[in-house]
């Protein structure tokens, strides 16, 4: 019998448990701990269906004191994240597993095993070679506000995974493991004494600081280690190594750079940004130059060396240590500019050729000297890294809304007495624009003085022309509509001499904006001067929360899948290559989910070995936090994109789109019809805690794009949250069960089974909908609409009720499964291992809103449900 591979995850959960459980009894004293252990007991007792036990839980929970109540909270939170670190460290133990056994099947969706399926497809080894060295994929972390831990916690966990790692070895002597154990115990001790979530919310600065800490931990690390990983599996698969300036992922922000309906980043933030994760990266190669210094005492070298250096006994030391002077004077210009100084000198390093340069000459120099195998160390190490980090560490997109720059304009054009910019047509936009661009007179005048948003925006492009563009990547448009929203940026660079200029990249993001995605740039591309300008590419950012917000999951899903069609066929007939960025979010309802089968399971074009991609908020820690994570996640992503464009999925039948336009009909007018009724938006606020969350120090960036709009203007963020909190996750399939019995009452059942077996994107928009419903628990919710919502109101939420097992019985139908999440028992098993600590936490969230909304505003009121928001978050492995 072959042992369970995943008892050691159950061992290091319980162990983790039994940790806290002696903590809670150390720290806080017994009353506690028996409180603890007698809520744990009676939960498991009601998921194992003893209502009785249910009911005294609850009545046990709704008359603690609120003081209690948030230790209670804390404890069973603490639980889930210990469990959540227990899980992501053993993803790192499977992956291991595999490593170690290689006589067995390599680890799906690994370098080695897609490399392997795609020469038995018929792959040769140059075009596999040619496709790994031509990949573009830019990773782009942002700091959307679903990341609910503070930077401090988050080091404490990494630090627990670690323990975890280090108790794994077999080789441990009794004093050891011991030592582990009171790290451990010391660790979690510490963290139950820290406040989980912020006391304030975040600046930009913060922000933006607190996420580059991802690339000094973890990712400055896991780059040249996967480096290694994909030069020996393209050796053994291609018999050729990676070359030294290929660097087929690299990463960008918007930390610092997305002004998108937040005022508080202004052009002074972005270039703060800029500057400090040019000092951080100086930092992190001052480190390795010396350590490199110290390992290249050798004294042989080549004639170019020597030329270079003179004569000296360690030529690579004095070539590495002059590298070290210039990166001091570096920073010290660097320092300067953030005091609005500037000392540059002829020493300085102004861009990463300057670094690259030296190092490729002691590479050289080492491999002609017969000391190869020194070389392919730290120093190859460094090497790569200078070529994916640069000197910039990371570069930084810009966002801005469309309306910011057409009232820019208007603006502009009203001061000029030529005519309103904002009253023209969308043709007399176009027109003015390129004869503007065209032109070589400056359109704004220097007494111009403007509104300060027209400033503002202003600012933001003179910052741009002063930035080193070494430090920029996208000027990304949100809520792009029409061509002259993408010409009005190009005008605005052009009019700051922006140089080179960034690339203007539309966002389509609404429904109406995903379906007109392919006629913009249609009108975009007729224009020669237009033309002229790309360079023989067109990025286009493809936008998932809010279409899926405003006509759920399902018809989002196969509007981006179309949109995605449209611009890739657009691009085709001008021969444009198409780059789309997918501004995907960490819930599904948002575009979340496994990412290598949704990248798999784009439309054929749609990734040619060319793909930008976000990883948002709580997904920034959760893909890149730890070493053997970030490794694993960075190959999914590559051998994901490789398979896309090498493996080309075959277009959908005709008969198969057609029933995709009637389901994607069904679900939004489904969707629509339910949440755009004005009880529904009152019921909304009544059964989640959505007024509560302004408390909520979760990000920089307000909740509603309007401070006084409604459920309109609220962001697809905290709408996806409250709905988690309560356990429903509506926005996930809400219309999706109409659409499904709709066609199964038609006779279309086989059909719709033919289509989840024989197309990808059918499969995985149906698979991410049912693993969110298995995390769904509509008896928990029923109890929120119980004691939350207004007596008249109740009837909706049991209508919502009945429309989700609807839901569940046509997703189980046409799945051909008998229970949800039948294909992945290991999700299966870890839901209902939460469960029992999560029940317990949304109690007590129910009975804080109640009092909260009664006027009991007592601080360990509003603490305690911050704590149980924290613990909900925790349990789903998800905030919206």
């Amino acid at each position: 019998m072959q042992p369970d591979p995943h008892e050691p995850l159950r061992r290091d959960i319980r162990r983790l448990g039994d940790i806290l459980g002696g903590v809670l009894r150390e720290q806080e004293g017994q009353d506690l701990f028996d409180a603890v252990e007698r809520v744990r007991q009676l939960s498991k007792r009601a998921r194992d269906g003893e209502k009785e036990s249910l009911g005294e839980l609850q009545r046990l929970l709704f008359a603690m004191p609120s003081a209690q109540a948030w230790r209670l909270a804390r404890a069973f939170s603490s639980f889930l994240h210990l469990a959540n670190v227990a899980e992501q460290y053993h993803r790192v133990r499977r992956r291991r597993h595999y490593q170690r056994n290689p006589q067995h099947a390599p680890q799906p969706g690994s370098i080695q095993e897609s490399f392997a399926r795609m020469r038995a497809q018929g792959v040769t080894p140059n075009a596999l070679y040619e496709a790994v060295c031509g990949m573009q994929v830019e990773l782009v972390l942002t700091a959307h506000p679903t990341e609910i831990a503070r930077v401090t916690v988050l080091h404490k966990f990494r630090r627990i995974g670690e323990l975890l790692e280090e108790q794994d070895r077999g080789d441990l002597t009794p004093l050891e493991w011991d030592g582990l154990s009171e790290a451990l115990r010391r660790e979690i001790t510490a963290l139950w004494h820290t406040d989980e979530v912020r006391s304030r919310k975040p600046s930009p600065q913060e922000e933006a600081l607190g996420g580059l800490l991802v690339f000094e931990q973890t990712l400055w690390k896991v780059v040249p280690r996967f480096l290694r990983e994909l030069d020996g599996a393209l050796r053994h698969h291609t018999g050729q190594g990676l070359p030294l300036d290929c660097a087929p992922i690299r990463f960008c922000s918007w930390m610092g750079g997305d002004r998108d309906g937040n005022p508080t980043v202004t052009a002074e933030v972005t270039r703060e940004i800029c500057l400090q994760s040019r000092l951080m990266a100086l930092t992190l190669y001052e480190g390795e130059i010396n350590a490199l210094a110290d390992e290249l005492s050798l004294s042989h070298c080549s004639p170019a060396l020597r030329e270079r250096v003179g004569e000296t006994r360690e030529p690579y030391r004095k070539l590495l240590l002059d590298v070290r002077s210039r990166l001091a004077e570096t920073r010290r210009w660097l320092q300067a500019l953030l005091k609005h100084e500037s000392h540059p000198s002829d020493r300085t390093l102004r861009n990463a050729a300057d670094l690259i340069e030296p190092l490729h000459l002691c590479y050289q120099a080492l491999n002609d000297t017969g000391a190869g195998i020194v070389a392919d160390g730290r120093l190859l190490d460094l090497l790569r890294r200078a070529v994916c980090f640069g000197l910039t560490l990371v570069r930084l997109d810009v966002r801005q809304e469309a309306a910011r720059h057409r009232q820019a304009l208007d603006e502009i054009t009203r001061h000029l007495g030529i005519g309103a910019y904002a009253e023209m047509s969308e043709g007399d936009k176009q027109a003015f624009l390129i004869r503007e661009l065209q032109g070589r007179r400056p359109l704004i005048p220097r007494d111009f003085a403007g509104s300060p948003e027209a400033r503002e925006v202003l600012a933001t492009f003179a910052m741009l022309a002063e930035t080193h563009p070494e430090s920029l990547g996208a000027y990304v448009i949100s809520m792009a509509q029409t061509p002259s929203d993408v010409l009005a940026v190009l005008l605005l660079q052009r009019e700051h001499s922006v140089q080179p200029a960034l690339r203007v990249v539309p966002l389509f993001e609404t429904m109406a904006a995903l379906g007109g995605a392919g006629a913009i740039l249609q009108a975009l591309l007729s224009i020669p001067w237009y033309r002229d300008q790309l360079d023989g590419r067109q990025e286009v950012m493809i936008g998932y929360s809010d279409s899926a917000k405003e006509s759920g999951r399902l018809a989002a899903a196969w509007a981006i899948y179309q949109a995605q069609e449209d611009v890739v066929a657009t691009c085709a007939r001008f021969a444009i290559e198409p780059v789309l960025f997918h501004g995907r979010g960490g819930s599904v309802s948002r575009g979340g989910g496994p990412t290598h089968l949704a990248i798999r399971s784009q439309p054929p074009g749609a990734v040619n070995g060319r793909l930008r991609i976000t990883v948002q908020g709580e997904m920034v820690q959760a893909e890149f936090g730890t070493l053997g994570i970030a490794v694993r996640n960075l190959e999914l992503y590559l051998s994901a994109t490789l398979e896309a464009s090498l493996l080309k999925p075959a277009p959908p039948e005709p008969k198969w789109r057609a029933q995709m336009e009637r389901l994607a009909g069904a679900s939004m007018n489904a969707y629509q019809a339910q949440i755009g009724t004005q009880p529904f938006v009152d019921y909304f606020r009544a059964v989640t805690p959505e007024r509560e969350l302004s408390s909520l120090n979760v990000g920089s960036r307000p909740a509603k794009r309007s401070a006084d709009g409604g459920l309109e203007s609220l962001r697809a963020i905290p709408w996806v949250f409250a709905w988690t909190q309560v356990r429903l996750i509506l926005p996930t399939w809400l219309g999706v069960g109409e659409a499904l019995q709709e066609a199964l009452s038609g006779s279309q059942g086989e059909e719709l089974q033919h289509m989840y077996r024989h197309w990808q994107f059918f499969q995985s928009t149906l698979d991410v909908i049912e693993m969110v419903l298995a995390k769904a628990d509509p008896e928990i919710f029923a109890l929120y609409n119980e004691v939350l919502v207004p007596q008249g109101l109740q009837p909706l939420g049991k209508a919502l009720l009945a429309r989700f097992q609807r839901t569940v019985g046509g997703m189980l139908t046409v799945a051909g499964h008998r229970e949800l999440l039948e294909g992945n028992p290991v999700l299966k098993r870890s839901i209902q291992v939460r469960n029992p600590y999560v029940d317990p936490i949304n109690l007590l969230q129910i009975e804080l809103l109640r009092r909260l909304r009664e006027g009991d505003d007592a601080a360990f009121t509003r603490t305690a449900l911050l704590a149980t928001m924290n613990g909900v978050a925790a349990g789903m492995r998800n905030t919206g």
